[in-house]
């Protein structure tokens, strides 16, 4: 019964997600409210938010390993579904396509991936109102970057992206919303999932128990891709629609957007430094991200490639990278 459960409500939670990014887009377009910035928070947290919900509900049930593993794997999982999605469309060669702009984007999550690796082999348990000082550090780099792409954004100093097409093909009646309407049925949708993010971390620990496979290792596997279906659904999306720039985007606004959900984790568990308490076997998927998130980068900064299999070779690497990591996560847990 408790999988039954944990499918219902990863299934409520991708529906409840998706409303969430439909509703948004409503919003940024029917107001004028931001360009990137509003874009980026507004949708990026949208699709975010089963892992919010999924990683404070499991600091409350006690399951630290739970609501880190979460969040890491979600990032992992992002960067694997980007790959199989471009392999799928290898004849296309999207990533050769993708702006340099992403660059920024991705050395920020560079360095906040570094940063937890550092914070969970060095385990100092040192903490600012009872808040960890590796994750206040992650919240101010990440507000920080918030900030300076606001202001890119203001001056004009981004490079300008064609306008970015819907996550999903809107129908008569979400066209015909008005942006009260979308603020009213975004925070209904926000409320169920919040209810769903915490049925699924209950589950996970349940499930955890049941199987013996850990909870380190059921939070970066088995609840991240339930969570992360979503941002998987998003690039699918954004891929079909030949927009490799809104593919990307979303996949790296929403990895940084996770490990600061890392900070507010720690905010919320009140006895400590939180990655000072989580198993050793999160540094593997750390490293994991941190190898595959460069992989992606030098496949976007490639000029060309003298063949398709040199092409693909990122993404494979991807891909062989992602089931290793998964497996030494699972023995380790």
């Amino acid at each position: 019964m408790t999988f039954i459960w944990f499918a219902l409500a990863a299934i409520v939670t991708v529906y409840a997600a998706l409303k969430l990014s439909t509703y948004a887009d409503v919003i940024s377009t029917k107001t004028s409210m931001g360009g990137v910035l509003v874009g980026t928070i507004l949708l990026a947290g949208a699709t975010s938010l089963p892992e919010v919900t999924t990683s404070f509900s499991a600091v409350w049930i006690g399951n630290n390993d739970i609501a880190v593993g979460n969040l890491l794997g979600s990032n992992l999982f992002n960067v694997f579904i980007l790959s199989c999605f471009d392999l799928y469309y290898r004849k296309k060669q999207l990533f050769l396509q993708a702006s340099h702009d992403h660059l920024y984007t991705a050395g920020i999550g560079l360095l906040l991936t570094f940063l937890i690796m550092i914070s969970l082999t060095l385990r100092i348990d040192y903490t600012i109102f009872g808040v960890g000082i590796d994750s206040l550090l992650i919240a101010v780099i990440y507000l920080a970057k918030i900030l300076i792409l606001g202001r890119l954004s203001k001056t004009n100093q981004l490079v300008t992206q064609p306008e970015k097409p819907p996550l999903t093909t809107p129908d008569s009646s979400d066209m015909m919303m008005s942006v009260k309407q979308a603020a009213v049925r975004f925070t209904i949708a926000a409320i169920v999932i919040m209810g769903a993010g915490t049925l699924l971390s209950i589950t996970g620990d349940q499930i955890a128990l049941i199987t013996g496979l850990g909870s380190s290792f059921i939070g970066s596997f088995l609840v991240a891709a339930a969570t992360s279906f979503p941002e998987a659904v998003a690039v699918f999306t954004a891929l079909r629609l030949k927009n490799i720039n809104m593919a990307m985007g979303s996949i790296l606004g929403s990895n940084i957007f996770n490990l600061f959900i890392i900070a507010g984790s720690d905010l919320v568990y009140r006895d400590g430094a939180i990655i000072s308490t989580v198993s050793s076997s999160h540094l593997t998927t750390s490293i994991g991200i941190f190898i595959l998130s460069l992989i992606a980068t030098w496949a976007v900064l490639r000029k060309r490639v003298s063949s398709a299999f040199m092409y693909m070779l990122p993404s494979l690497l991807v891909v062989v990278i992602y089931f290793v990591t998964s497996y030494l996560i699972f023995i380790n847990s």
